[in-house]
C-alpha cells in the first residue's frame, strides 16, 4: 500500500470515528449530508462506527476527502484536519525531515517562548487537551490521560522531558506541513517572543528553511512589530534571506522593515522600490553614525551621510594605500552616489513629467539588490569594528 492510499485509509477510519461521536439517532442524517448512502436508525443503533465505516468504504477516495472537508466545515477535529492537510500536500514541495530536526534543535535548552508560559504557548498551536498521551494505554493508570496532562507531568511537575522530546511528542516531526508552518508562525509571533529573540529566531529558521525553498517573511504588523508567515522562495531569494537576516538582527523595526518593503515593491512597483533603496541606505548610515556616537545634519543627503560613515568605518578610498582596496571602496562610493541619482531620475520621489524614463522591474531589482548588499556590508563592517574595539579594551 503506497503512502497516499494509506492516508485515504486512515482518513476513512478517523472520519468514521468522528461520525460515531454523534448520537445514534443523528448518524443517518449526518451521513446523508456528507454524501454517504442512506440507512435506518436501527442499523446506526447497532454500531455507529460500522454504519459510517461501511458507507465510507464504498466511496471513491476523492469523495471521502470531500466528505471529510464537509465534516470539518461544521466540526473541529485536529486529527481529521491533519489527514486532509497531508493529502492536500502529498505532491507538493516539502520541508525535509532534516530541516524539521534542525529547527527543533534551535530550542534545545531554550524556552519555546520568551513572553508566555510554555504551556500557554503550546495551546496556541495544538489542542493538547484533546490529544492522547504519548504513553497510550499506560497513561490510563495515571492522571496523564491526555497530552496536556502528560506535558504538565513531565515539564512542570517533574521537568524530565527535554525540549526535543516535548516537540516530538507534539508531533512536529510527523505533522502536516501546514501545522509545521503554523508552529513557525506562532513561535515567531511578537506576542510570543521579545523583539531580540524574534529577530534571532527568524534568522536561524530562515537559514534552514531556504534549503527547502521556503522563508518566513513579514505579512503584516501588530502595533509596529512584524508578524511573519511562511512563503515559498522565488528566484534569487537566498541572497535576499542573507540580507534579511543581517538587517533583522541589526534593526528590526526600521532598517529591516524598509528592506522588506523594498522587496515587496521590487516586481510590482519599481518606482517605489527604487525610492526605498535609497531610503534603506540612508537609514543604515544614520543608525550606524548614531551608534558610533557621532552626529549628522537632517539636511544631509545620502552621499553626505555615506562620506561621514566611510570616515567612521575607515572605508574612504583615500584612507587606503593598496590600489585594489582603493578601487573597491571607490566603487562602493560610486554605487551609493548612483543609487541617489537613480532615485532622483526614475523613482516615485518626483513628478514624472512627459520625458521621464519609467523604470522596469529589472531596474528595481538592480537598485534593491545593490542597496541590500551595501547595507549588509556597512552593518557587517560596523559590527566587526565594534567587536574589535571590545577586544582591545
Amino acid at each position: 500500500m503506497n503512502a497516499h492510499k494509506k492516508l485515504i485509509g486512515d482518513l476513512r477510519g478517523v472520519l468514521a470515528n468522528a461520525i460515531a461521536n454523534y448520537k445514534s439517532y443523528e448518524v443517518p442524517a449526518l451521513c446523508e449530508r456528507l454524501g454517504l448512502a442512506a440507512g435506518d436508525k436501527g442499523e446506526a443503533f447497532n454500531s455507529k462506527f460500522r454504519y459510517a465505516s461501511t458507507r465510507l468504504q464504498a466511496l471513491r477516495p476523492e469523495r471521502v476527502i470531500d466528505a471529510a472537508r464537509q465534516f470539518l466545515d461544521d466540526n473541529e477535529n485536529f486529527e481529521l484536519a491533519e489527514l486532509v492537510a497531508k493529502i492536500d500536500e502529498y505532491d507538493r514541495t516539502h520541508v525535509s525531515d532534516l530541516t524539521r530536526r534542525r529547527i527543533i534543535g534551535l530550542f534545545e535548552g531554550e524556552p519555546l517562548s520568551s513572553e508566555l508560559d510554555h504551556v500557554e504557548f503550546i495551546k496556541r498551536v495544538w489542542p493538547i487537551a484533546l490529544m492522547p498521551s504519548p504513553y497510550g494505554a499506560e497513561a490510563s493508570k495515571s492522571s496523564s490521560g491526555t497530552l496536556e496532562d502528560a506535558i504538565y507531568q513531565h515539564t512542570v511537575r517533574n521537568d524530565d522531558w527535554t525540549q526535543q522530546e516535548l516537540l516530538q511528542f507534539l508531533g512536529l516531526l510527523s505533522c502536516s506541513q501546514q501545522q509545521f508552518f503554523r508552529f513557525l508562525q506562532e513561535v515567531t509571533d511578537p506576542i510570543v517572543q521579545s523583539a531580540v529573540r524574534q529577530a534571532q529566531l527568524i534568522g536561524q529558521i530562515n537559514d534552514y528553511l531556504k534549503h527547502d525553498g521556503f522563508a518566513l517573511r513579514i505579512k503584516r504588523r501588530m502595533s509596529g512589530s512584524p508578524v511573519y508567515a511562511v512563503v515559498p522562495l522565488q528566484a534569487g531569494a537566498p541572497s535576499d534571506l542573507a540580507i534579511s537576516a543581517t538587517l533583522q538582527a541589526f534593526n528590526p523595526d526600521t532598517v529591516h522593515a524598509r528592506w522588506e518593503a523594498a522587496l515587496e515593491r521590487r516586481a510590482n512597483n519599481p518606482e517605489g522600490a527604487i525610492t526605498l533603496s535609497r531610503t534603506l541606505l540612508e537609514d543604515v548610515c544614520k543608525w550606524i553614525i548614531h551608534e558610533a556616537g557621532e552626529t549628522y545634519e537632517e539636511k544631509d543627503d545620502l552621499p553626505a551621510l555615506y562620506r561621514k560613515l566611510a570616515g567612521i568605518l575607515n572605508l574612504a578610498p583615500d584612507l587606503h594605500t593598496e590600489q585594489v582596496f582603493k578601487q573597491i571602496l571607490g566603487s562602493c562610493q560610486s554605487i551609493v552616489e548612483s543609487l541617489g541619482s537613480l532615485r532622483n531620475k526614475i523613482s516615485d520621489a518626483h513628478s514624472e513629467g512627459p520625458l521621464r524614463v519609467k523604470p522596469s522591474a529589472r531596474h528595481a531589482e538592480l537598485a534593491v539588490n545593490l542597496a541590500g548588499t551595501m547595507a549588509t556590508f556597512l552593518v557587517s563592517t560596523w559590527r566587526f569594528r565594534q567587536a574589535d574595539l571590545t577586544t582591545k579594551t
